[in-house]
C-alpha cells in the first residue's frame, strides 16, 4: 500500500507541474482587461499559502513533529500536499488582466531563445537529481531495500550557481514575449519565494552534507545569478 501511495503521489506531482506549464504558457497569456488590485491580493495569498507549506514542512523540526506519518511516507505526504496546493493556486487564481508589453515580429525570436535557454537550464539541473527521491518514491523503496540517496550535485549547471533550477525558472518565466498582468504576478511571486527560501534550503543542505557543502559553497559563491547573487 505504501508503494501505491508513493507512486500515485509521484503521478500527482507530475500532473501539477504539467498543469502549471499549460497555465503559464497558454491560459495566463490570454488578453484580458485589467481587473484591479483585489485579484492580485488574493493571488498573493494563494502563493503565500503554497510557499508556507513548501518551506516550513521541509524543515527538520517540522518533520520530526509529524510522528503520525510513517517515516518512509514522509516525503510522499509532503509531495501530495504541495502538489495539491499548487493545483489550487492555479484553479483559484483570480485573473488580473492587463498587458504590459507584447513583442511582435522577428524580435520574438530573442524571447523564444531566452525561454528555451531557461528550460534547458531547468532540464540540466533536474537531470542531476533523482526524480524518484524528489517525488518521495525512493524513500519507500529504500525502506525495504536500503540504498544510498542522491549525493551532493556539483556538476553541470551547478558549477555556475548553487541553485540553477531557480535560475532556469526565473529566465523561462520572465523572458515571455507577451507579459500580461497574470504572468508578471505569477513570475514575480514565485521567484520572490524561491529567492527568500534559499537561506532555509541551504541550511538544510549544510546539515545534510556538512563540510562537502561548505567547500562547494566556497567554490561556487553565487546562489542564483552569476556575479550578482
Amino acid at each position: 500500500m505504501t508503494k501505491l501511495i508513493a507512486w500515485l503521489g509521484g503521478a500527482w506531482f507530475v500532473a501539477s507541474l504539467a498543469l502549471t506549464a499549460w497555465w503559464y504558457f497558454a491560459a495566463s497569456g490570454q488578453p484580458r482587461p485589467f481587473a484591479g488590485w483585489t485579484p492580485l491580493a488574493v493571488d498573493t495569498l494563494l502563493v503565500t499559502l503554497f510557499a508556507a507549506h513548501h518551506s516550513l514542512f521541509a524543515r527538520e523540526p517540522v518533520k520530526q513533529a509529524l510522528t503520525f506519518i510513517p517515516a518512509p511516507l514522509l516525503r510522499s505526504s509532503y509531495v501530495w500536499v504541495a502538489s495539491l496546493l499548487l493545483i489550487l493556486v492555479l484553479l483559484l487564481w483570480q485573473p488580473i488582466g492587463g498587458t504590459l508589453y507584447a513583442v511582435t515580429g522577428p524580435s520574438r525570436i530573442v524571447n523564444a531563445v531566452m525561454q528555451a535557454l531557461g528550460l534547458i537550464i531547468i532540464a540540466l539541473s533536474v537531470s542531476g537529481l533523482d526524480p524518484l527521491e524528489l517525488a518521495g518514491i525512493r524513500q519507500v523503496i529504500a525502506a525495504r531495500n536500503p540504498e544510498p540517496f542522491q549525493s551532493l550535485q556539483i556538476s553541470g549547471p551547478y558549477r555556475w550557481v548553487r541553485h540553477p533550477l531557480y535560475l532556469g525558472w526565473i529566465v523561462a518565466l520572465f523572458a515571455t514575449a507577451r507579459m500580461t498582468g497574470d504572468r508578471l504576478a505569477f513570475a514575480t511571486l514565485t521567484s520572490l519565494y524561491l529567492v527568500l527560501a534559499i537561506p532555509l534550503e541551504e541550511r538544510s543542505l549544510w546539515q545534510s552534507f556538512g563540510d562537502d557543502y561548505a567547500r562547494y559553497a566556497a567554490r561556487v559563491p553565487w546562489r542564483v545569478f552569476p556575479y550578482v547573487y
